[in-house]
């Protein structure tokens, strides 16, 4: 089954602390946790720069049937949902099998 990866940045006014963006957050860590609970391999985090500061955004990865079943699944998450994140999702072909 072919994997799937969701790469995002935060938007600018959403940087920095704020309740909509810690609320968010927490909706998109649940949703992450229902979909594991259905059976879906998925994996989801932020990346940090070498000395472990946050800010360079996001990464997702999920196995789907195709990328119209991923993009479906992935456009329900709370941060796309509340327009929090620029995001772009795409097939990841691994190259040796």
């Amino acid at each position: 089954m072919p994997y799937f990866v969701k790469t995002e940045t935060i938007k600018r006014h959403y940087l920095g602390e704020n309740d909509f963006k810690s609320k968010t957050i927490k909706e998109h860590k649940q949703w992450v946790k229902n979909l594991i609970d259905q059976g879906l391999y998925i994996k989801s985090g932020f990346l940090v720069d070498k000395d472990q500061v946050p800010g360079a955004g996001g990464f997702l990865i999920i196995e789907c049937e195709s990328f119209e079943e991923a993009e479906k699944i992935i456009k329900d998450d709370p941060m796309i949902k509340n327009n929090m994140v620029n995001w772009q999702l795409n097939e990841w072909i691994n190259i040796i099998q």
